[in-house]
């Protein structure tokens, strides 16, 4: 379990036979978990400031490539502060992204999400974007948008972000659940 609070910005140091090492200062241990833009994903080690972490093909088949640099953030552990939103690191889609504009210092993206995943989306719901916990600032027919503060541009690889790159999305688990539990009336009886 995660909250989508990044807490740092890792160098992918190699990307080899399924074996992602990132150079990382953040502390984790042998079977540690650590959302790698999103993406949970199990230590098999770590020392001299990197992590390594073995990536299966069905994780690969559903989640964007790796780039230069990624978001890290350790897994929440009992008592830690919940700041961000419930984020599991299971990405449920690929998003593309359509536009960035400046919005006065920080910036307005607008995300092209797959279609089964838009359902998941409200406005001032909760999404992450390459594990980085957001609110939803509006949402259309075909796409959404977040608005990013100066803080999360600095702290994040979004401020990276132009159009057409692509982008792992989780929608809220609350959202899943409730989805789920309703008849398929979509009413409750």
């Amino acid at each position: 379990m995660f909250t989508g609070l990044v807490r740092e910005i890792g160098k992918v140091a190699s990307f080899d036979d399924g074996r992602l090492v990132v150079e990382a200062a953040t502390t984790a241990g042998l079977g540690d978990s650590v959302a790698v833009d999103g993406v949970c994903l199990t230590v098999v080690e770590a020392g001299d400031g990197l992590l390594a972490f073995d990536v299966v093909p069905e994780t690969l088949s559903r989640v964007k490539a790796f780039g230069e640099h990624v978001n890290l953030e350790p897994s929440l552990r009992a008592g830690d502060p919940l700041g961000g939103h419930y984020v599991q690191g299971h990405v449920d889609g690929i998003g593309r992204v359509a536009a960035v504009e400046p919005e006065q210092d920080g910036a307005r993206i607008r995300i092209d999400p797959p279609t089964a995943l838009l359902r998941y989306l409200v406005e001032k719901g909760s999404v992450a974007i390459d594990g980085v916990s957001l609110t939803v600032a509006a949402v259309g027919e075909t796409a959404f948008e977040v608005a990013l503060i100066p803080h999360t541009l600095a702290a994040t690889t979004l401020s990276r972000l132009k159009p057409g790159d692509s982008v792992n999305l989780e929608a809220d688990v609350l959202a899943k659940y409730v989805e789920r539990l309703l008849p398929s009336t979509g009413r409750w009886e």
